[in-house]
Parts: C-alpha cells; structure tokens; sequence
C-alpha cells in the first residue's frame, strides 16, 4: 500500500513542499531515497524503536520511502515524524484520510517525544502558500508558527498525539497567536538605555544622526573611553520594528535556530556582536549546507565589530559586497542561497596598537609610523562604506561623578522617528531605499541640494583639512540626515559644518 504524507524543506529564509512518499509491500529491507543527507537515513532506528516503544509494530517487510522532488538534497532529521506516520498509515495502523491536509515535521526521540526542529515559521508561511489545513510540529515551535494567519497549527510533545489525532481518538489543541497585538505588547522593550551614560554628549549626538539616517559607524578611541557601551545602547534608539520588518528579522533566526523556545516573533532589533577571531563563513553566512551568518542575523538590527583591526582581513573583505547590496548570496554547484543583510555596522577600535594615541592624559609608547600601520589594516573601500567617524576621549572623573540626569533613550528615539518619517515620504516612490544611508550618487543629486553657504562650507573644509574625495559623497549623505533631524527642507551650512566633524579619519592630519 502506497501513502503520502507531507513535510517542508527550507532553503535560505524559505520553504518547500517535500512529499514523503511510502510503499510497503512483500519483501524485505529498508530504502529510503530522495537524495536525504546522513541525518535522514538515520532515521529509521529513531522511527523504528519510537514505533516499538509506543505499542506500534514496525512492518517486517519491504518499506520504500521516496522523498520528492528527488533532486533536491534533504537535510535534518525534522522528517523523522513524516515518515514514521507514513509508515503507520501505509501498514494500517493509522488512518490516512486526512494525512493530506496536514504539513508534519519533527524529530523523533527513541521513545517517541519530539524534539523542537529549525525553520518553522518559513515552514508556516509556505504551509498556507500552498493551501494545507494546518501544520503539526513539536510544541516548542507552535507559538512561532502561529503567528501565521489562516493556518491550523498544533504543538504536540510525542507522536502518540498525533497517531490518536489522525484515527479520530483524540484532539489537538490550536495554537492561536494574536500576532499584531502581541507585536504591539512586546515592542519597544529594551534592557539598556542611554541615560545610564555620563558624559559623551557629541557622541551620543553622532549616533542619534546615524541611528535616524541609518548610517554605518566607526568609532576610535583609548580603552575605557565608553565606546561598547555607546554601541550597545544603539538599537534602543532605533525605530521600533514594523511588523513586516519583525517577520523577515524571525525567519532568519527560525532558520538559524536562533529562536528562543515558546517564542512567537522577535520585537527587539537584533544586536549581533561576534568576536573578532570569527571565521569568513561565520561572519557573512555558507557552509556546505548554506546557514546565514552574522551580518544576516543583525538584519534590520545592529551589527557591532569590536576591536576591528583585529579581525581577519580576509573576514572584513568578504563584508564588503554585504554592506553594498543589502544582501548576501552563497553559490553553491548545485543551487544558490540568498540571505538579506540590511543593517547598520557599528565598528570600535584603539587608535594605536598601544591604545594611548590622542589620549589627553597618558602619553602613546607606539614607534613612528605605528598609528598608519594599525589604521591600515582597516581597507579603503571597506571604510568608503561607513559614513560617520568619531573620535572618542576618556569621560573625565567630574563627569563620571555627576547626579544629574542625562537624555533618555525614549527621548532620543522620538526625534530619530520623526526624522525617519520624513525620509520614507522622501523615498517613497523608491521601492529600495528606506533612509538617507541607502541613497546611490543620482538620488543625491536629486535630494540633497546644500544652499551657497553650504557648498562654500565644504569646499573650503576639503581645502584646508585635507579630506579624501570619498568623505565628499558622506557629508552630504550625514548633513542630508542632520537637516531631517531639525526637521529643515534644504540643507544649510550648519548641517554641513556638523557633518564635517564626523569624517575624522579623511584628514591627511589623523595618524601622522
């Protein structure tokens, strides 16, 4: 008896049917083809004794297990559920009237508890794309599943459940998630906040402008000048997720496993702050079974590199095409994967291998020619792609010591909303471009129009500062932001002028 039943594999950030097809008839041994991976053809002595354990027998003849479409590899053992029900249903110890209507996925234990799988809401979302009735997977994945409107999803802790669901001797409890008004409870919530920081009020002020413009960061100074603390601080200044943007950010933390256990949808923009002996593949995503990597993990959040220079070169270089299109694709011989990867870089650094370069108090020991070195192991066209650059001083002990309160957090985040509001209407009739930091050179030219004054300003501050040609494109991008901030039309010289501070490392001075 032929029967089929119905699981999902997900590549990249979406899913597809996969049809689970058994036959069992007169004969012996076990096939199971399909192209599975290693973890699948495991599968049947976790089939075969979860079956045993839960007064099932297992049919001792000759069972073919046909995963389809056979030319696409299947990874996981997330099937192990699909096939032991086709296989109690094709020896008639299950009834398969409904088998049809239902996506199953989960890993079996040896006595027949299921384990939680990965990816389970793109599995959800292609689930109702393709017209099924529900979706049955472990318990641990049900509330994030269920967040997808017009599908049944039920959690369920062993396959005996699911055996007495589909010969009618018991039922399954749905899980309804109420996903917009456990979006709108849940946002906004953040651990940290900027009033906990004394002093640095020019940097608070630099992040608010690439928080509100979406600009990426650089930030150099001595140790215990406050500069992770800043960084850390980020993310509870940006705009609060979309709904929209809460979904791609979870299906990428579905498909790394990333998602904490009952929880429905991320409503935190991620802050992904990997250590700088991270690995290329780590960092940007692949492997021989593509998995997204760090830069796609802080999608829509806050990428924080500590300690740059100290990264491998190999692993900033690979960042670049990243940061460019917004996007990340691992080739493969057989297929390709596509992970988005929009974010904002903060990256943190000493201004010397000794760290006490610049430093008002204590004087740098670094031989000449030190400061250059330690710098260029920074690539030019790695930092043409961050905007803003801040020098940063240890905050002094009369500060550190002071009662008052400082700006919050929630105060900070009103002004960079408004300001992102002023830029969606901007671009609104550009599918691609969300704030001033994704603006190409024609947008520029077409929205970023700096009075007399303002041209003046920046010719003469490349003249007599030294700045590169590629601080030119920056300011103007950064002044474009700081006149959304004081909410202006055009941007005026004051705008450029604020703007110019922050291009630190274009001075022909800085390191020599």
């Amino acid at each position: 008896m032929m029967i089929k039943t119905y699981a999902s594999a997900v590549y990249g950030i979406d899913a597809a049917v996969v049809t689970v097809e058994t036959d069992i008839s007169t004969g012996i041994k076990f096939f199971l083809v399909g192209l599975p991976d290693n973890a699948v053809k495991e599968s049947q002595q976790r089939v075969e004794s979860a079956l045993r354990q839960n007064d099932f027998r297992w049919p001792h003849k000759k069972i073919v297990i046909n995963m389809a479409p056979a030319d696409i590899r299947k990874e996981g053992s997330a099937y192990d559920l699909p096939i032991a029900i086709g296989i109690l249903a094709a020896s008639g110890q299950v009834n398969a009237d409904r088998l049809q209507n239902f996506i199953l996925m989960g890993e079996l234990s040896l006595d027949g508890t299921l384990k939680p799988v990965k990816g389970a809401l793109p599995i959800a979302i292609n689930a109702r794309e393709e017209g099924f009735e529900g979706l049955i997977l472990p318990a641990q994945n049900a509330r994030e599943a269920a967040v997808v409107d017009d599908l049944k999803v039920y959690g369920v802790e062993n396959m005996r459940q699911v055996t007495d669901f589909f010969n009618g001797d018991a039922t399954l409890e749905q899980t309804i998630v109420n996903t917009r008004e456990e979006f709108a409870r849940n946002l906004g919530k953040c651990e940290v906040d900027f009033a906990d920081v004394k002093g640095q009020d020019n940097v608070k002020r630099a992040l608010e402008v690439a928080a509100a413009g979406g600009h990426n960061v650089i930030m150099i100074g001595p140790p215990g000048a406050g500069k992770t603390m800043l960084a850390r601080r980020l993310p509870s200044i940006l705009p609060p997720f979309t709904l929209r943007e809460a979904l791609d950010t979870t299906k990428i933390h579905s498909v790394a496993g990333k998602i904490a256990r009952h929880t429905s949808l991320m409503t935190e923009r991620p802050f992904r702050a990997p250590h700088h002996t991270i690995s290329d593949t780590a960092l940007v995503g692949g492997g021989t079974f593509p998995q997204p990597g760090e830069v796609s993990l802080a999608h829509n959040g806050v990428l924080f590199l500590d300690e740059l220079p100290e990264f491998r070169r190999s692993a900033l270089e690979v960042m670049r095409q990243p940061l460019e299109d917004r996007k990340i694709v691992i080739s493969r011989a057989r297929y390709s994967v596509e992970y988005p990867s929009s974010l904002m870089l903060i990256a943190s650094m000493n201004p010397c291998p000794c760290g006490y370069y610049n430093h008002p108090d204590k004087d740098c020991v670094c031989p000449p020619g030190a400061v250059s070195r330690y710098l260029n192991k920074i690539s030019g066209p790695l930092l043409d792609r961050i905007d803003i650059h801040l020098e940063i001083v240890p905050v002094p002990f009369k500060r550190l010591s002071e009662i008052r309160e400082t700006e919050s957090s929630s105060a900070i985040r009103e002004r960079v909303i408004k300001a992102r509001q002023i830029q969606l209407e901007r671009f609104k009739e550009l599918p691609d471009v969300f704030c001033n930091a994704q603006m190409n050179s024609r947008q520029m030219r077409e929205f970023v129009k700096p009075d007399e004054a303002g041209y003046r300003q920046l010719k003469n501050a490349m003249d007599k500062l030294g700045l590169s040609a590629r601080a030119y494109d920056r300011i103007l991008r950064v002044a474009r932001t700081i006149a959304d901030l004081d909410g202006a039309p055009d941007v005026a010289a004051e705008h450029i002028s604020e703007a110019i501070q922050y291009r630190s490392l274009d001075r022909e001075s800085w390191g020599n």
